[in-house]
């Protein structure tokens, strides 16, 4: 099955499969099986024996999933068997944050760029990156090679932001306006609403 074939919600639970898998190695546990890992993530045996078979087969009868390996191998089916760089647009508060967050690196990431269209901000500096003008967004990554990017600026100003980003020949875009974006169909967009998050979550309080 080639990696277009693979339904994206098989796709959406790797991530989880692998976070799992690292914490178990960092408790120094070597080998675990579809049940337990299953219990971790409330999703069935079954399920994950599903969703791994569509890649190979990792783990043997009676033995379960050596976790170094299958770690190694969710990396790299995952393309984080390496580190990409990706461009932040938008220096405001979760700009800022983004921009310093450490825990990206050790999970193939790295922040190399941040753009913002503030004079204010433009030529100041968020830990050892410089904010960038935004007018200069599309040749400054298309010139680094960046497919990455995560946005970050109004809801007003996303669509047209995106736009130049697809231009520049950004290929993933990890979301925070509270817009659903129009992109080309080899350009994948995931959306982070915390405010629809936190409305669904309210419907179960009193």
């Amino acid at each position: 099955m080639t990696t277009s074939e693979i339904p994206d919600i098989i796709v959406g639970r790797l991530p989880r499969y692998l976070r799992t898998l690292e914490l178990m190695h960092d408790q120094g546990i070597a080998t675990t099986s579809s049940k337990d890992l299953g219990d971790q993530l409330g999703i069935s045996a079954a399920q994950i024996r599903k969703d791994l078979s569509q890649f190979g087969g990792f783990g043997k009868q009676g033995t379960g999933y050596n976790i170094p390996y299958l770690i190694q191998q969710l990396r790299a089916i995952l393309n984080v068997d390496r580190v990409w760089d990706m461009a932040v647009i938008g220096a405001g508060d979760l700009g800022h944050a983004l921009a310093r967050y450490q825990g990206f690196l050790k999970r193939g990431f790295r922040v190399a760029m941040v753009f913002d269209n503030n004079p204010e901000k433009i030529g100041k500096k968020i830990g050892d990156i410089i904010i960038q003008d935004s007018s200069e967004m599309i040749p400054a990554i298309r010139g680094a090679g960046i497919k990455i990017a995560m946005l970050t600026v109004p809801g007003k100003a996303a669509q047209d932001v995106t736009d130049d980003l697809v231009k520049a020949g950004i290929r993933a875009i990890l979301s925070y306006a509270p817009i659903v974006l129009t992109v080309p169909d080899d350009v994948h967009v995931q959306n982070i609403d915390p405010v629809t998050r936190l409305q669904r979550m309210t419907y179960y309080l009193d």
